[in-house]
């Protein structure tokens, strides 16, 4: 096959492997503004920062989007064992936990299948559920993410929820359990695999143990921002493309891998494509905030750039794209495109799969909600292994290489480039009922469920 894109394929490539842009970025971000978690100092910085990278790189129309939320802040927590033994236990809270002064008997549940929450439901009443940080229990095709585990405890009427880290020698896994955009009802903390398998020990011999919980975080109201940028379209500036990554990390670590290397993989894109490209179509980056407690700032842009999601001819999520094992493209369910990708593919002579899955866990399902057609620079070819340092104080800019950042940059650069060009689209925007039968496929019957219960959990 003809590559009509090679002179432009060899300039993108030829600057991104010969620049370390995207790793000076990275440590900036990183080392200079650290976690950028929001509410903190370094979030505000890190917005100014992005924003002055866009329009250093040549962008147009690039703003700050402010949008106001619940914020939380953290305090001090206190976990002690009262019964059989008396014992401190190291933990933090989880994003969006409430403050409390609680006693409890522990209820361990494992791995967290989701019909095991159900079979044991008088059991889990009353007590801290403990599960651990599996992605993928042993026979469960799909993930379990720790916001279900986390709500599956709160529907069983649990007085707690125990995360435990899965991961010898990482210590406790971060991650929130706010929803729909407000603060956990019941408590949400973290341990370290260790400690969990010492209670769990502890447990066996003695049959129960008692804890006392006490923490003293803030919930507040809070601002955060998106940032955003456009390479405007040359011959239909009207029709865009996004790409888009969250720039906020948890509190706990510099979030390196996750979001920060996908996001200065876009800031990459924006660079080269600012540089060499001159496309027809909109190329619009986004940089959403506050995306680790609840996906807030794509949801925020959704909602209030409405009248123009019908302009979107694609949205491709970055999130943690530089750090991810593989780079692949995996779209959202939609298989009309399917053939365009193997095209693409083809042309640039690179080895990377083509899924057809999708998951609820990051910024591109604001948009797949409203029938934006959507994909993201993600895993297929799946480990299966789950997040390793990820959320965790160890995601540091150590464990991030500069090839993983060019890798998918450079991915990102010329599927753009393509996506831009090609005038036989073969996609349109689902509406309403189209987004509704595509959730209700028998797949996804049963977090279809489990979410309809937090919904109406909610609504009371």
């Amino acid at each position: 096959m003809t590559n009509p894109h090679l002179p432009l394929d060899q300039k993108i490539l030829g600057d991104i492997y010969s620049s370390r842009e995207a790793m000076d970025n990275l440590e900036t971000l990183c080392d200079d503004f650290g976690s950028r978690f929001g509410g903190t100092k370094g979030e505000k910085r890190a917005a100014d920062f992005l924003k002055a990278k866009m329009e250093e790189y040549g962008l147009s129309n690039v703003h700050l989007e402010p949008f106001d939320y619940l914020g939380w802040e953290r305090g001090s927590a206190s976990l002690e064992i009262i019964s059989p033994i008396q014992k401190n236990i190291p933990c933090i809270t989880l994003p969006h936990s409430p403050p409390v002064e609680i006693e409890a008997e522990i209820f361990d549940i494992g791995a967290g299948f989701p019909a095991d929450f159900d079979t044991h439901a008088e059991e889990i009443k009353g007590k801290f559920l403990m599960a651990n940080s599996e992605l993928y229990p042993k026979g469960i095709k799909r993930w379990v993410h720790r916001q279900e585990k986390y709500g599956r405890s709160l529907l069983a009427d649990a007085a707690g929820f125990i995360f435990v880290n899965h991961y010898p020698g990482y210590g406790p896994a971060t991650g929130g359990v706010g929803s729909h955009g407000k603060a956990g009802p019941i408590p949400g903390i973290s341990i370290s695999y260790e400690d969990g398998t010492f209670i769990q020990r502890l447990a066996k011999k003695h049959g129960s143990v008692k804890i006392r919980l006490s923490s003293s975080d803030k919930l507040r109201p809070m601002t955060s921002w998106n940032v955003v940028g456009d390479l405007v379209g040359t011959e239909k500036p009207e029709e865009i493309i996004m790409i888009g990554s969250h720039y906020d990390g948890h509190d706990i670590a510099q979030g390196a891998s996750d979001p920060a290397s996908g996001v200065v993989s876009v800031l990459e894109t924006a660079r080269v494509l600012g540089k060499h490209a001159q496309l027809p179509r909109t190329i619009r980056f986004a940089f959403w905030g506050v995306e680790e407690i609840g996906l807030l700032g794509s949801k925020a842009y959704v909602r209030d750039h409405a009248a123009e999601l019908s302009q979107i001819r694609f949205y491709l999520n970055m999130d943690a794209a530089g750090g991810m094992p593989s780079k692949d493209i995996n779209l959202h369910a939609w298989q009309e495109l399917q053939s365009t990708f193997e095209g693409f593919r083809e042309e640039m002579v690179q080895d990377f799969a083509i899924g057809q899955n999708f998951h609820s866990a990051s910024d591109h399902y604001s948009f797949l909600l409203e029938g934006v057609i959507t994909g993201g620079v993600e895993p297929v070819r799946e480990t299966r292994s789950g997040r390793g340092y990820g959320h965790t104080k160890f995601d540091t800019v150590d464990k991030v290489t500069i090839l993983g950042l060019r890798d998918a940059a450079s991915l990102a650069a010329r599927i753009l480039l393509r996506v831009a060009r090609v005038d036989n689209w073969l996609a349109s925007p689902r509406d309403a009922e189209s987004v509704r039968a595509l959730l209700n496929q028998p797949q996804f019957a049963e977090i279809q469920a489990f979410r309809k219960k937090m919904d109406a959990y909610f609504e009371e």
